[in-house]
């Protein structure tokens, strides 16, 4: 198993809903209103006057078989809005209780 963090902008909230539903993803921990920056190119989102955007957080933990097509959906979606921006990081899950 694997656990998937996927970091987006809020304004990708339904897709992202939709993506996971479409995969048949059900457990996830989801935060809201979450700040910082991208490594590279990405515009702070900090929910302030100035950088008034936010991101918003999801923790997943999958079968290894579905991640390359979660990455994959998540890629497609960042490529058709680059300026709106979502990011997946993935690790290995070693035991669960």
């Amino acid at each position: 198993m694997k656990a998937v963090f996927i970091v987006f902008n809020q304004a990708n909230t339904e897709r992202v809903e939709y993506m996971l539903d479409k995969l048949e993803i059900r457990g996830y921990t989801w935060w809201n209103d979450v700040m910082g920056r991208g490594t590279e190119t990405g515009e702070p989102r900090m929910g302030t006057h100035t950088w008034p955007e936010l991101n918003s957080a999801i923790l997943t933990i999958v079968p290894d078989e579905k991640v390359d097509i979660l990455l994959e959906k998540i890629k497609k979606m960042d490529d058709i809005n680059v300026e709106v921006g979502v990011r997946a990081f993935v690790w290995d899950v070693l035991q669960t209780v």
